[in-house]
């Protein structure tokens, strides 16, 4: 696993670690700005994997699926960034310190609803991490070396097809509540 790969791997564990501190900052220990401040680091962690990997395409290393993983990453931490926070506060709120309302479960009209606006998420992320994609494809100019990117865009792009095909099928088949 080359350098990229293993900044990837770091930067998702660091995304988590930081957000897990915030969190336990904030509801444990009651330091809310302090906690604020580490959740807020997220994407810093995703402004350093941006510059690495730029920094090592524009020094001349050939593109591989690990430096089109760092966009799509980059992307998707950007689209879903808020939401994944927003969902672990309230988990952690509810299940660790013991406040709060227990998360509900959506069903129905409100299920479908909820999934289309992930999939916007996902559009969204899909906008800015195809958009590194295109730019370093763009800027390195040199087929060889941007293979990879490009195939990584293109499965990207069969995905959010996919998705979107699912999103719509909570819509024709409403996801209902069990007993």
């Amino acid at each position: 696993m080359n350098f990229i790969a293993w900044l990837i791997v770091a930067c998702e564990i660091a995304f988590w670690v930081v957000i897990i501190l915030g969190l336990c900052l904030r509801y444990i220990f009651k330091k809310d700005k302090l906690g604020l401040f580490f959740l807020a680091l997220t994407p810093v962690i995703d402004l350093l994997l941006l510059i690495i990997t730029g920094m090592d395409l524009y020094r001349g290393a050939t593109a591989t699926a690990a430096h089109a993983i760092a966009a799509v990453y980059i992307g998707v931490s950007i689209g879903f960034g808020k939401s994944m926070i927003k969902w672990a506060d309230e988990r952690f709120r509810y299940y660790v310190a013991k406040e709060g309302t227990k998360p509900i479960k959506l069903y129905g009209m409100e299920y479908s609803i909820h999934n289309l606006k992930g999939w916007g998420k996902h559009v969204l992320s899909y906008v800015i991490g195809a958009g590194f994609l295109a730019g370093l494809i763009y800027l390195i100019n040199d087929a060889d070396r941007t293979e990879a990117l490009l195939r990584v865009l293109q499965v990207w792009t069969l995905a959010l097809g996919i998705d979107f095909i699912i999103t719509v099928s909570y819509f024709i088949f409403p996801r209902k509540k069990t007993v």
